[in-house]
């Protein structure tokens, strides 16, 4: 499989298909440090990072948006003194989109810049 990270989001209509229970057996282990959550019924992907401070917290959370931006999808970001929530999920469709894995793995790689 490719890296993730390297691939583009596809543009989501509503009434696109949710991944499989089969896409996320291979899915999930490629992204390990984020939570699977279900919210009122729709799965979610969420991860919260930490920071020594405010300053990185928000620096952090200035570049996820960044990504988003890019790739025109976008995230529910909850920023705290030391903390980053981020949850990825397609709201037109109210689950899963192989695109939520795409931008998790975006998201992940900002560590690493």
């Amino acid at each position: 499989m490719n890296q993730l990270s390297d691939e583009k989001c596809e543009v989501c209509r509503k009434g696109a298909p949710v991944v499989t229970q089969e896409q996320m057996i291979e899915l999930m282990p490629t992204i390990p440090a984020w939570a699977l959550v279900n919210i009122d019924g729709v799965n979610r992907l969420s991860r919260t990072f930490t920071f020594n401070n405010f300053v990185d917290a928000i620096a952090f959370t200035n570049s996820v948006a960044e990504i988003a931006e890019a790739e025109n999808h976008h995230p529910e970001i909850v920023t705290e003194w030391g903390k980053v929530k981020v949850s990825w999920w397609t709201h037109k469709i109210n689950g899963l989109h192989r695109n939520d894995f795409i931008m998790v793995a975006k998201t992940d790689s900002l560590l690493y810049r």
